[in-house]
C-alpha cells in the first residue's frame, strides 16, 4: 500500500465518531517551500508509542525530519518530500501496531 492510500485507511480507522471531532491530520505547506504534516495520536493504538527521529537534511532544498512529541507525529520536509513523510508514518504506525 502506498503511503497515500495508507493515511487515508489509517484516518478511517480511527474515526468512531467522537476522535475526528478533537483530533485529525493535517497536512500544510510551508514557506520555505516545504510540506508539514501532523498526525494526532491520542486515542489511537500508537498513543504513547516512541519513535526515532528522523533528520535527513542534505541542504536547504533537500530536507526531511521526523518525530514523534506529546502523542502527535509531526513531519517536515522540502517540497518533494510529502510522500516520504506518510511513508516515514506508514513505516512506523505498521512497525509499532506488530509490535504491540
Amino acid at each position: 500500500m502506498d503511503p497515500f492510500e495508507f493515511i487515508q485507511s489509517w484516518y478511517r480507522d480511527q474515526v468512531n465518531g467522537e476522535w475526528e471531532h478533537t483530533s485529525g491530520v493535517t497536512i500544510e505547506t510551508l514557506d520555505n517551500p516545504g510540506w508539514m504534516v501532523s498526525i494526532d495520536l491520542v486515542g489511537t493504538p500508537l498513543e504513547a508509542r516512541e519513535m526515532a527521529p528522523v533528520r535527513e537534511e542534505r541542504s536547504e532544498s533537500d530536507w526531511i525530519t521526523c518525530e514523534v512529541d506529546h502523542n502527535q507525529f509531526r513531519g517536515g520536509g522540502d517540497a518533494a518530500k510529502l510522500g516520504p513523510i506518510l511513508e516515514v508514518f506508514r513505516t512506523w504506525a505498521t512497525e509499532s501496531a506488530a509490535v504491540k
